[in-house]
């Protein structure tokens, strides 16, 4: 199935995911270099990051869902879904490690801990997105035609 949110046959989704994925990894290498260094400097990179990840995910998600409401075939539903809700686990678990830089104290390892979840949470939904394309080949294009192409074949030995 080729994705309806797509610029000239490249789905968007894809393009989009590297934002919040690569801020959220530095916000926790900031984390870690803010806990070894003691340098707040790197806190405040780490905020930056966080707040710009919560953003790429948004927009991110936005052709995410289109592509997920074109989805008819019920293995490949059952692994959006679950891609879905860790994403989304994600954005909340990073929204609220945002929040919570605000108001705890400067010293404080819970968004340390709440970095490290939520990495762990981007990784396992980055799976699932690759299981979805890799494995079952979503939103790609070659390997629809290949199907067509031993359907085609197929049905014509049967004739």
């Amino acid at each position: 199935m080729a994705s309806p949110a797509s610029i000239n046959k490249h789905p968007v989704h894809p393009m989009l995911v590297a934002f919040p994925i690569g801020l959220w990894v530095f916000a926790l290498i900031c984390d870690v270099m803010r806990a070894v260094t003691g340098n707040t400097a790197w806190q405040t990179v780490a905020i930056y990051c966080i707040a710009g990840g919560i953003v790429g995910a948004v927009a991110a998600a936005v052709p995410g869902l289109i592509d997920y409401f074109s989805i008819d075939e019920a293995a490949m539903k059952r692994i959006a879904n679950l891609h879905l809700a860790v994403n989304l686990g994600a954005v909340v678990i990073f929204a609220i490690n945002l929040w919570l830089r605000f108001r705890l104290q400067a010293d404080s390892y819970l968004p340390l801990g709440m970095s490290i979840v939520g990495v762990l949470a981007i990784g396992i939904g980055g799976w699932l997105g690759g299981e979805m394309v890799y494995v079952k080949g979503m939103a790609v294009e070659a390997v629809e035609k290949l199907a067509k192409k031993v359907e085609k074949s197929s049905g014509r030995r049967g004739a």
